[in-house]
């Protein structure tokens, strides 16, 4: 991931949590925002409601992993957030990226149906 296309500024995710669109899933949270830009900016986070450092660390690999594998299939100009549940704990990546898929489908981010699962 380029480090253009990574979340950081405050206001950024005042702007996502207040104006964006919120879609839950089963293990993920998916608030996304339009940006007015050519590429997604992303962020992966997870409370300390999931676990430990080790566990909070994890679930945010897991849900990196799979918006990697979806990366290509995703409109562009979009703010996404995606915030793990404390249900992730224990999943294995097959059902992670099978939630996250949903997610995005229900979203509308996803600009076609080959989707990789």
């Amino acid at each position: 991931m380029l480090k253009k296309e990574v979340l950081r500024r405050d206001k950024d995710f005042s702007a996502i949590y207040r104006k964006g669109k919120n879609v839950p899933d089963k293990y993920v949270v998916v608030i996304f925002r339009k940006n007015g830009l050519s590429y997604n900016r992303t962020a992966f986070l997870a409370s300390k409601k999931v676990g430990n450092s080790v566990q909070r660390n994890r679930a945010k690999r897991l849900l990196k992993e799979s918006y990697r594998f979806q990366k290509e299939y995703l409109k562009q100009g979009y703010d996404i957030i995606f915030i793990s549940r404390n249900r992730i704990n224990g999943r294995g990546f097959e059902e992670v990226n099978r939630s996250v898929i949903n997610a995005l489908q229900r979203s509308g981010l996803i600009k076609s149906r080959e989707v990789e699962q």
